[in-house]
């Protein structure tokens, strides 16, 4: 930045935000205090304390201070701090009926205590505080708050003797108050206090330590050179018996070895010094004697207005500055003390300076300067400041102080009067939270309080009593919009007039405080502090005034006289420029910087309409001023250079070799919210007012073109070089400079933690720097504007680092040098903040911090005209798009940004990556963007720039891979099937490409979006489709996925009949191992179904599939490795079993299935048993169920026998016959589950005659050779005891009698036996023979016929040992006789006919 001028200085004021007050209230009441006497009032006064080690970088109170107020009997007490942010650091004390007296309050520190003094009307007090030293015993402080020492203030008992004083001679009606005093105190710890009365006379109140007990003494200096201790009356000095001319008007106290001095300033203009040990008055000067003219006239008026201070350093011994205040004369005369051999003292004079101000307000002197606080004839504030040394021209150097806000604010046609208004009062440089609060509640007129409001809330406060009160005078209903604009100008007015009379108020100054360890000035005002900060030099000859431009020697910065003198000529003409300039043609400028029109010709054309309207010749006189420029474009250059902040690289933040104690003071070094809001305070200022100068140039710059090419030396190319150099360099720094003002007072936004770290979490995978992220420790500042938030957050730590890189601050020399150290950190801040410099920190914070409005306005605002960091500028633009839901502009801006990723800080950063060297920095950038995208949730935009980045990526096989997945993945996510599937072909990577195809079955699977599975062609990828969904079906629960019917389908639709036989084949097996119940068994049986459908559909030699040998199991994908109990991988088995299933084994299976499924449905609980039953097992559980149709089926198919079918049955039919019909419901049931033989409907019919008929029906449908299954029938129903129905017996001895009657005699049926050989052996001889099933009867001529001998003979036998049945043998004995004979017969004829 330019050089500084340490001549100079420039005013910013401490501005606070809150609107929340402070300040502690403390009453003090004290005993015996009467009412204030004589009606005496006090000016309201202030002053300043800095800690002795402030300028130590590495103390607890570095850059600390305390400063105060007064009013009426109330003390304002404040600690500050420019480094840490300190709580509890505002009391305000108040002491009924004591007022305080003008210097009464004076702060002095001990090795263990800061002790306040404080002087009253009618009392003395001392405040005892512990030193910051004590309160944090190592200097090495990490806190980012600190306690202040008035933390504990309510703690201590005021009222106690060790604390306060009530002064007995001020008591009474006939006493007066002092009128002015001094406090100190004294090398053994005592509190001394020094009043002078009005009547003349010095009272000196000792009060002792505060660790040790003793009395108070007073003690009285009077003209007489002696002194009395009080015992009870009153001293002479308050009883009056001195001249009023001898009252103090100003009093001083200086410790000078064992002897303690008080200077007082009396009425009669003398200058007296009291020495306390020697209790005498040692010195008297007349002022007057230093008057060069009119002192007669002088000395018949008392002295009012005379002030005295004192500068002590071992180097100058004591120094004693007066000030004598006469009209239109006023001057400073400082004075040396000097001692003599025999302890006798005089004053040398050193310098006599002379003033044209009027009213002094307060003065500070230095080692080398006076410092001077007037009010001009407006209310004005004046500050300046002097060598009394070195200065051999008697100019007082200049302070530019803050000027009032304008009285009128400028309303543009296009503007809202509101908006205009609030954006004035609540910017950050303008109105103090008290100034609108107090014009607020007089506004309204109403008791109302708004100290808890927000600095937001205060805002809406405002806008809505306005609002209304405009609202409640408007008596008709329609306005043109122009009454209603003049109504809104009208009543904002008035609350800015209302605003503007109370922060006049509270700007009114009251003292200056120099701290003699940094050099730091302060002027205390009223309602808030400012500081005074040195003025650079560029800005110091653009806002100096003619008289202080006087010789080419005084201009910093040109080397060379002729330039410098140019750049003095230039510098009268741009204020003469600016003072010509109407504020219509400002406010067009200022426009046109915020609506980005080119400033070159906003500039002509102001200048065309100043040549138009130059009725008094200005812009001609300028024109001949400038006829006197040796060399414009040197001066012009000269000036630009000092104003351009560019530098070459970014700035090293590096602490190499520095200790842990100084990194973290360094970290803290002017971090509070005080130096964060003063310093970028003073930015705002800077830009500000090089706006204006820039400006003010550009306009000269276009005269010159318009006079041409005869104002320049070399003529044309000099012309020439100013219309393609100078002037697009200055209009170029002319949009910089109101672009830091424009950030400058930008408030930052409050964003909501939720908020806040959801954008982060967003942010993080930028893997940006801690540059980028939010500052721990959030201002206190409510609201801070943004480049406030970037200083606090990002820039100082980056600029401290900058300032002592190079210095050793190890040793105590390192000294905090106020005018040096502030002017360096605005300096590297405005580089920092310079948008054409390689740093990117500004807009990187601004992101990081989700400032994304405020950023938006910055890129728009730099976006035209500067060259550096383009890219990085779109690509944070992109981001603010992306949190304002507009995902379509950042996906411009970040391929826009991708053009710049070589070349810039910032984007390099962002592919900083150490994984993936190899791979091109876009395409790396392209990476990172697409994360954000993602992380975001922006599918359609990943896409999107994944597309673009592919044809980039042409030779990284890798990116490409990695692109494509992407691609994939997002169009997967959409639902973009089509899109995926051809994103997956197109995918280099054959194992990125497994990876995808298994997840688009996967997912389609589970979307149920399985036609578009099954129709996409997977050229070349057939066999992975089909080896995933066979893995995927393998693997996964049968019942919730359908990777088996998914395969089916794929098969069937390829019209591979026989695949999908077998895929169903499997999945039907499976179910019957894996899932044995209902629905497992339904899905079995339709699989086997479809299994055979496939298989039908193929040529018969294809008809079958491949099925592993019983027990094998299926091998799972990603399963371990089989090892031995050594640990080895087992071997393989080798040449395992196949199973050739053909068409009629699936249709066993089938059958199978189905006959389960039957049962299960029958029969749910049995459904778990059914299905892993065999063919065997499941006729058995089918003939339990009482399902006889379906286990002859299964029976038939596996070719199994029908016996027990028919046991079943039988043993069915026996139960019903002995239990009746009672709960016939489930018989009924199980009945009805066959299909029965065609319905009776002649007569009512039991479940017991339904079961006999389906089984006289089952024997019928079924026949066998020897009728089998007649034979068990009979056999179970004799088995049970039960005699077998007519029919049954019947129909079996017509195809096997021999066997019934074995069955008779197994059974012990002699009976029946008997009669069936009777009814047998009639048969043979004809009688009857057609129920045995024989064709003809015993003859000659027939067949042979047979008896079964053996059955007979074993009957016979049987009958023989019965008495009971003796009938029965012998009537068969007769029959067997009787066939015997008739065989024999027929034998006989037979042998005869041959």
């Amino acid at each position: 930045m330019a050089g500084v001028l340490e001549r100079s200085y420039i005013e910013i004021c401490g501005f606070e935000r809150e609107t929340v007050s402070r300040f502690r209230q403390i009453t003090l009441n004290l005993g015996g205090v009467g009412v204030s006497s004589g009606g005496v009032k006090y000016a309201d006064s202030a002053g300043g304390f800095s800690y002795e080690d402030s300028g130590k970088l590495l103390s607890v109170t570095s850059n600390r201070f305390i400063h105060w107020a007064t009013s009426g009997d109330t003390v304002q007490l404040v600690e500050q701090s420019l480094d840490t942010n300190l709580l509890n650091n505002a009391v305000r004390l108040r002491i009924p009926q004591c007022l305080l007296l003008p210097g009464g309050v004076s702060i002095q520190e001990t090795l263990n205590n800061v002790i306040i003094l404080i002087v009253t009307s009618q009392s003395v007090h001392r405040l005892v505080l512990p030193h910051p030293t004590r309160m944090y015993r190592s200097d090495l402080v990490t806190e980012l708050q600190m306690q202040s020492i008035f933390t504990d203030i309510g703690k201590l008992n005021l009222n106690g003797p060790a604390h306060s004083y009530v002064l007995p001679f001020t008591q009474g009606p006939h006493s007066s108050a002092p009128s002015t005093s001094a406090a100190w105190i004294s090398h053994q710890g005592e509190a001394l206090f020094a009043l002078a009365s009005p009547s003349g006379g010095i009272a000196v109140v000792t009060l002792p330590a505060h660790d040790q007990d003793g009395s108070v003494s007073i003690l009285e200096l009077k003209q007489s050179s002696m002194m009395q201790r009080l015992a009870g009356w009153m001293p002479t000095a308050i009883r009056g018996d001195q001249s009023m001319s001898d009252m103090a008007v100003s009093l001083a106290v200086h410790q000078l070895e064992d002897d303690t001095f008080i200077f007082t300033l009396c009425q009669d203009h003398k200058l007296r010094m009291w020495s306390l040990k020697h209790q005498m008055c040692v010195l008297v000067t007349d002022m007057l004697e230093f008057l060069p003219v009119g002192r007669g006239e002088v000395k018949a008026s008392p002295a009012q207005a005379h002030k005295l201070r004192l500068f002590f350093s071992s180097s100058t011994g004591l120094c004693v500055a007066v000030y004598l205040s006469v009209p239109k004369r006023s001057q400073f005369c400082v004075l040396q003390l000097v001692a003599n051999e025999s302890s006798r003292y005089s004053l040398d004079h050193i310098s006599t300076l002379f003033s044209t101000q009027e009213t002094l307000v307060d003065f500070v002197l230095t080692a080398t300067d006076i410092w001077a606080l007037w009010l001009d004839n407006d209310n004005q504030t004046v500050a300046k400041y002097i060598s009394f040394e070195h200065n051999t021209t008697g100019m007082w150097n200049q302070v530019f102080v803050q000027p009032s806000p304008e009285e009128e604010v400028h309303i543009g046609e296009d503007q809202d009067p509101r908006e205009i208004y609030l954006d004035v009062l609540f910017s950050p440089l303008r109105f103090t939270a008290s100034a609108i609060i107090k014009a607020l509640q007089i506004y309204k007129r109403g008791p109302e309080r708004y100290s808890d409001l927000s600095w937001e809330e205060l805002k809406k406060e405002v806008t809505v009593t306005v609002e209304s009160e405009l609202q409640g005078s408007v008596t008709e209903y329609e306005f043109c919009q122009e009454d209603y604009r003049l109504l809104q100008v009208e009543f904002w007015s008035k609350f800015y007039a209302c605003c503007l009379q109370y922060q006049d108020v509270l700007s009114t100054p009251l003292a200056l405080h120099v701290s003699p360890s940094t050099g730091m000035i302060c002027v205390l005002k009223k309602g808030f502090v400012s500081f005074l900060l040195p003025c650079f030099a560029v800005d110091h000859l653009y806002l100096s005034s003619d008289e202080y431009l006087f010789s080419e020697e005084e201009t910093p910065i040109a080397e060379d006289a002729e330039v410098s003198r140019d750049v003095l000529q230039l510098v009268q003409c741009l204020r003469l420029v600016n003072e010509s300039l109407p504020e219509e043609m400002a406010y067009e400028m200022d426009k046109a910087l915020d609506e980005l029109l080119s400033p070159e010709k906003v500039s002509e054309k102001i200048l065309e309409s100043l040549l138009a309207n130059d009725t008094g010749n200005v812009i001609g006189d300028i024109a001949n001023k400038l006829q006197d420029i040796y060399n414009p474009i040197a001066a012009m250059n000269m000036l630009l250079r000092e104003l351009d902040l560019e530098t070459d690289a970014e700035p090293d933040a590096r602490h190499a070799g520095q200790s842990l104690r100084v990194r973290i003071s360094l970290s803290q070094l002017y971090g509070s919210s005080v130096a964060a809001s003063l310093i970028c305070q003073a930015v705002c200022q800077t830009a500000m007012t090089r706006t204006l100068l820039c400006r003010d140039l550009l306009i000269l710059q276009q005269l010159y073109l318009r006079i041409g090419e005869n104002a320049f030396i070399s003529g044309g190319p000099q012309l020439l070089q100013l219309q393609q150099d100078l002037i697009p360099r200055c209009s170029n720094l002319l949009c910089t400079y109101h672009l830091l003002k424009q950030m400058s007072l930008t408030l930052s936004s409050s964003v909501p933690l939720d908020i806040l770290n959801a954008d982060l979490q967003h942010l993080s995978v930028l893997e940006l720097s801690d540059s980028s992220t939010p500052a721990s420790s959030r201002s206190v500042l409510n609201p801070q504007t943004v480049v406030e938030l970037f200083y606090q957050s990002v820039a100082r730590k980056t600029i401290m680092s900058q300032i002592f890189s190079q210095q050793d601050m190890e040793s105590d020399q390192s000294v905090l040098h106020w005018p040096q150290m502030i002017s360096s950190v605005l300096t590297l801040l405005c580089q920092a903040l310079w948008p054409s410099n390689p740093s990117f920190l500004f807009p990187e914070c601004l992101m990081g911090n989700c400032q994304y409005a405020q950023l938006q306005e910055y890129v728009r605002l730099v976006g035209p005209w500067c060259q550096v960091n383009v890219g990085s500028y779109r690509f944070v633009l992109g981001q603010c798009y992306l949190a304002s839901g507009e995902g379509q502009k950042a996906l411009q801006c970040f391929q826009e940004a991708a053009t710049e990723v070589n070349k810039e800080e910032f984007l390099m950063k962002l592919t900083g990556s150490d994984e993936e060297t190899a791979t091109a920095p876009r395409l790396l950038y392209y990476n990172k963007v697409l994360r954000l995208l993602e992380d975001i949730g922006l599918p359609e935009l990943v896409i999107e720039l994944a597309t673009l980045a592919v044809s980039e990526a042409t030779d990284d096989k890798r990116s490409q891979a990695a692109l494509w997945t992407r691609i994939f993945k997002h169009h997967l996510d959409l639902g973009h099937n089509s899109q995926a599937y051809e994103a997956l072909t197109q995918n280099p990577d054959s194992s990125r490409q497994l990876d995808c195809l298994r997840q688009l079955v996967v997912v389609l699977c589970e979307r149920a979006q399985l036609r578009d599975l099954v129709q996409f062609t997977y050229v070349n990828l057939h066999d992975e489709v089909v080896s995933i969904i066979e893995s995927r079906a393998r693997a996964v629960d049968l019942m919730t996925h359908n990777y088996y019917e998914l395969l089916y389908a794929f098969h069937i639709n390829r019209h591979n009949y026989r695949k999908a036989g077998t895929v169903m084949f499997e999945y039907g097996m499976r179910l019957g191992r894996e899932v044995r119940t209902l629905r497992g068994l339904q899905k079995q049986v339709n699989c086997y179904l479809a299994a055979l459908n496939c298989l039908r559909l193929v040529s018969p030699d294809y008809a079958w599939i491949v099925q592993p040998s019983s027990g094998a199991a299926y091998e799972r994908p990603g399963a371990s490795p089989k090892r031995t109990h050594d640990g080895e991988f087992a071997e393989s088995p080798v040449n395992q079993q196949i199973d050739i299933l053909e068409l009629k084994d699936l249709e066993k299976e089938y059958v199978l299935a189905r006959s389960r499924l039957t049962l299960a449905q029958q029969d749910p609980p049995s459904a778990a048993i059914a299905g892993g039953a065999s063919s065997q097992e499941m006729v058995a559980l089918l003939v339990q169920a009482g399902l006889f149709d379906t286990s002859l089926t299964l029976c038939q198919t596996f070719n199994l026998p029908l016996t027990p079918v028919f046991e079943g049955l039988t043993f069915k039919c026996i139960k019903l016959q002995y239990k009746g019909d009672q709960d016939q419901t489930e018989v009924w049931n199980w009945l009805a589950a066959n299909q029965l033989p065609t319905v009776i409907t002649t007569k009512e019919t039991s479940a017991t005659d339904e079961a006999w008929r389906l089984l006289a029906h089952y024997l019928e449908k079924f026949p066998s050779h020897n009728a089998p299954h007649h034979r068990c029938v009979i056999n179970k129903l004799l088995s049970h005891g039960v005699p077998a129905p007519d029919w049954l017996i019947n129909a079996y001895k017509e195809v096997d009698a021999a066997a019934l009657l074995r069955l008779y005699l197994n059974y012990d049926l002699l009976e029946a036996a008997a009669e069936l050989v009777l009814e047998f052996v009639d048969a043979l001889l004809g009688k009857g023979h057609q129920y045995f099933g024989i064709e003809r009867p015993l003859s000659a001529t027939a067949a042979l016929v047979w008896l079964p001998y053996t059955s007979i003979d074993q009957l016979l036998r049987n009958l023989s040992e019965s008495q009971i049945n003796e009938k029965m043998y012998r009537s068969l004995q007769d029959k067997l006789a009787e066939y015997h004979r008739l065989v024999d017969q027929s034998s006989r004829h037979r042998l005869m006919a041959r």
